[in-house]
């Protein structure tokens, strides 16, 4: 790895910066100045040119919008549609668009010249284990077939040839560009983060078992295995694509206490109740349909055990406290990064939700964590102003401790 001559917190760092482990393509010289202007770009369009889009706001469409229906917007969806017929927004909007678009491509054409090899490595690592469960009988649910999620061409599950990761690969190799780097050298400060809050909150907690659901490939999984080397962590996807690749990566990365498996959340009648001491999602919920998403939660709830955690980190939720302008932003992505459950979910009630579930509001908490990453390298991501709605490495976590058993209170007792 060629490390960078200055660590800057205005610019991503070099993309040569970027952790490789086993299964990580190998990046050639101009592939790598592609992430790098990629990377560049999203910070320019969030940090110096998505300001305009408030100016644009308060000096042409708001005023307009008043002279024309002689009031303010009731909601984010009236400010959308007004900042849609505006030309800077549609200028900015494009850019943003665009830019996911040129991150897909440029991910996938380095990784498909070399897909049969990393292929081959993804089997080599998996060979032999029983920690990497496929169940062909598993179906990818319409929500998440319906769209490439993330403009991602064939979503999390696509195959160019069967049995390939192509799908993971690209995945893992892009999201730097995305993030600008926020995520640290291996796009695992989400989890490490949760292992940070983890030991800070409840010191000496050793969980026997985790699960972690829509884990895609494990970015967030295989910090929380590393981290409690003691527990038996699972990793449950739909996508078989997405969980070739990341249980290839989590061995590479000396992470064997965890288990990646194709299941559907909706139905984790493999596992009595409360199997779990730990639960949780990372930016997954905005993934699922109104139907499914508490169907995942109650049947999460069920299999935690009396005492456990359930923390869900998503983007934060639409409240009355948030701007409507503000709304309006971070709902982009529901229409134009291919999210279509983006909008809905974050005007929930997750933890009314939660409370249906069996988790009681008196034993809920909402919590702000931010990726934990190497500062000397990789940059805080930008807020106020300057933030990269929606993406930014910052999240806002619902959790839940379940409340302990009568029986186990006796037991505690004694």
């Amino acid at each position: 790895m060629i490390r960078s001559m200055n660590k800057r917190d205005d610019i991503p760092p070099d993309y040569r910066e970027v952790k490789r482990h086993g299964v990580f393509p190998d990046v050639a010289h101009d592939e790598a100045a592609r992430f790098n202007f990629l990377a560049n770009l999203n910070r320019h369009i969030a940090g110096v040119l998505g300001p305009g889009n408030a100016l644009a706001w308060e000096h042409r469409v708001k005023p307009a919008f008043e002279a024309r229906h002689g009031r303010g917007p009731k909601d984010r969806f009236e400010i959308r549609h007004a900042m849609n017929r505006d030309p800077y927004h549609r200028f900015w909007s494009a850019l943003r668009r665009n830019s996911m678009e040129m991150r897909q491509q440029a991910g996938r054409a380095m990784v498909l010249r070399q897909l049969d090899a990393l292929t081959a490595r993804a089997e080599a690592l998996n060979a032999g284990c029983d920690t990497l469960e496929l169940h062909p009988e598993v179906e990818v649910p319409p929500y998440q077939a319906a769209v490439d999620i993330h403009c991602m061409p064939g979503s999390y599950h696509g195959e160019a040839v069967p049995g390939d990761v192509l799908a993971g690969a690209n995945y893992d190799s892009g999201i730097f560009a995305t993030t600008g780097g926020a995520l640290g050298g291996l796009s695992d400060g989400g989890g490490q983060a949760l292992v940070r809050w983890a030991r800070e909150n409840r010191p000496g907690w050793k969980p026997a078992r985790i699960l972690d659901i829509g884990c895609t490939i494990g970015h967030n999984a295989v910090p929380l295995a590393l981290g409690f080397p003691e527990a038996e962590v699972w990793a449950i996807d739909t996508a078989a694509a997405s969980l070739r690749y990341g249980h290839a990566r989590a061995r590479s990365l000396g992470a064997t206490n965890i288990r990646f498996v194709q299941m559907n959340a909706e139905d984790l009648s493999r596992f009595p109740d409360g199997h779990f001491d730990w639960v949780q999602t990372t930016m997954f919920l905005h993934e699922l349909s109104g139907k499914a998403l508490p169907r995942i939660i109650a049947e999460g709830a069920r299999v935690l055990a009396s005492g456990g955690l359930m923390l869900h980190l998503e983007q934060p939720a639409y409240t009355d406290a948030m701007p409507l302008f503000e709304q309006f932003l971070r709902d982009w992505d529901a229409f134009n990064n291919n999210e279509p459950f983006w909008s809905a979910m974050h005007a929930l009630d997750i933890p009314a939700i939660m409370e249906a579930a069996g988790l009681p509001k008196s034993g809920q908490f909402s919590i702000r964590i931010a990726a934990e990453v190497d500062r000397d390298i990789f940059p805080a991501a930008a807020t106020g102003a300057a933030e990269d709605h929606g993406r930014a490495a910052v999240w806002d976590a619902y959790g839940a401790w379940k409340p302990v058993a009568s029986g186990r209170l006796a037991e505690a007792a004694e």
